[in-house]
């Protein structure tokens, strides 16, 4: 092997360590932050008690699942705008935006509708009785928000889009303060409030997503790093023809997104068969795995930012370069956590809980958490990739069968069926998640080969005719025209 090129490979991967590192490392905080606001209102709702914490824990998993689908069909927006960022059509940038948010407000009428109306769920999922008037009072509560909710998540793909991720770092770190104070005032009803118990912890969710937009708009309009590429300039009726190209393109990756949020989201319906104490339990391992998610989430965000850009500037290898070390970075943090998780399980359970019978579910189940750590890691790095080439159409179908042909059904078949138990139904979530990251990866693998053919064939085809005719190409660069 020539040294030289050993020692250049060796080189670009570090600085794609250091790039993506740049990049995620806000991203990272940030998704931290947010999840942070899921965990902090299921460690309070505990401390109310078992049935508070479960109807918050049901309750979030089912709305998460209705917001994580609008939040993958408004995710289009982050590689338009990265591709026509790494092209240096800056002049497009604005107007995808402003697209971005008619698509937002559409999609947050709808899940506000889809979250008002889940109760009949609640019950045809066989959940318990005393536990769902106050999942849905929480449900309702939280839907208040979708609207300054979506409209956030257009706002952030177009900041990270163009390299400017702090700004959503910091301010997510505004919306965990806003929603630890929240549930402050209405659990407890502090200051003439009321007293709403684990609800409140919607109505404080809610009162953060509003604070999030509004202080992500104003960063926007007042920085001067957006000024090259304004949204709020002007203003510009829908277009049809846009939004649906947004749509077309976003409408797989919520789709993706929705259907691991949905598996997750199912199991835990599920679990609610089997009682409280076991949903607390499991809802607690979920958690703790959610926290260690947001690393590799965030990092896939980078990801598929610096791969669009690479695209937009026609550099096929960077972007599989990009998507390469992006998945070594995720599997390789997700190891750490596995390892913690596998050696530590009871103290991590203490954390949220002193309820012993809910302790002892938790740690078992944790125990499972650490085994799909690394394929979890794994499928959501390559999943943004796949995203940065706006290769959305067969990923979903990748995670379609990955999760609703093999992973829930051999979950319910073992768990429910066989009657296994919940560690039985998260095997079932252990080989989903593992399907899912063999066949992404090798879809980007193969993908990703192919285009940089299509490149090499491009390239080789230009010098060709260049040989062929060296003197009506140099007439065409001397010519003024």
């Amino acid at each position: 092997m020539n040294p030289n090129l050993s020692s250049t490979t060796t080189q670009r991967v570090r600085q794609e360590v250091f790039s993506l590192l740049a990049l995620g490392g806000p991203l990272m905080a940030a998704q931290l932050a947010q999840i942070s606001m899921s965990c902090v209102d299921t460690v309070m709702a505990g401390r109310l008690g078992p049935h508070d914490q479960a109807a918050v824990a049901i309750g979030s998993s089912l709305c998460m699942t209705i917001i994580v689908f609008g939040m993958g069909v408004l995710m289009s927006v982050s590689p338009t705008v990265a591709q026509a960022f790494g092209a240096g059509r800056f002049d497009e940038i604005g107007g995808h935006v402003r697209q971005g948010l008619w698509l937002s407000q559409a999609v947050a009428l709808v899940s506000f509708l889809v979250i008002r109306n889940c109760s009949p769920v609640l019950r045809w999922m066989q959940v318990d009785s005393e536990i769902v008037p106050m999942a849905s009072a929480f449900l309702d509560a939280i839907s208040w928000g979708l609207p300054a909710g979506s409209a956030f998540t257009v706002l952030r793909g177009y900041s990270e889009a163009v390299s400017k991720t702090r700004p959503v770092m910091l301010i997510s770190l505004i919306g965990l303060a806003t929603n630890i104070s929240g549930n402050l005032v209405f659990m407890h009803g502090r200051f003439g409030m009321p007293r709403l118990g684990g609800v409140g912890t919607g109505v404080a969710s809610a009162l953060s997503m509003w604070s999030m937009m509004t202080c992500l708009a104003l960063w926007i309009i007042y920085d001067r790093h957006y000024r090259k590429f304004p949204v709020f300039n002007r203003w510009d009726l829908p277009d049809w023809g846009q939004l649906s190209r947004l749509a077309k393109l976003g409408g797989p990756i919520g789709m993706c997104l929705f259907m691991e949020g949905s598996m997750f989201a199912t199991v835990t319906l599920l679990m609610g068969r089997l009682g409280a104490v076991i949903v607390d339990g499991h809802q607690i391992a979920i958690n703790v795995a959610s926290v260690t998610f947001m690393v590799p989430l965030g990092l896939s965000i980078a990801i598929s930012v610096r791969v669009g850009q690479a695209i937009g500037r026609r550099q096929v290898r960077d972007a599989r370069r990009t998507g390469l070390v992006g998945a070594g970075l995720a599997v390789g943090f997700m190891s750490l956590t596995a390892l913690a998780m596998a050696t530590c399980p009871e103290w991590i359970a203490s954390i949220y809980t002193r309820d012993e019978s809910v302790h002892a579910i938790a740690s078992r189940l944790l125990v499972m958490a650490a085994i799909f750590q690394i394929f979890d890691g794994l499928q959501v790095a390559v999943a943004g990739a796949l995203r940065g080439l706006r290769d959305t159409a067969i990923p979903m179908g990748i995670t379609l069968f990955a999760y609703w042909g093999l992973g829930l059904p051999l979950g319910v078949f073992l768990g429910l069926v066989l009657n296994k138990g919940p560690q039985a139904l998260w095997i079932g979530l252990i080989a989903g998640l593992a399907v899912a990251a063999v066949l992404l990866n090798t879809r980007f693998l193969l993908l990703t080969r192919r285009l940089m053919a299509e490149s090499d064939d491009d390239c080789n085809s230009m010098i060709e005719n260049e040989q062929k005719a060296p003197i009506s190409v140099e007439a065409r660069v001397k010519s003024p025209g």
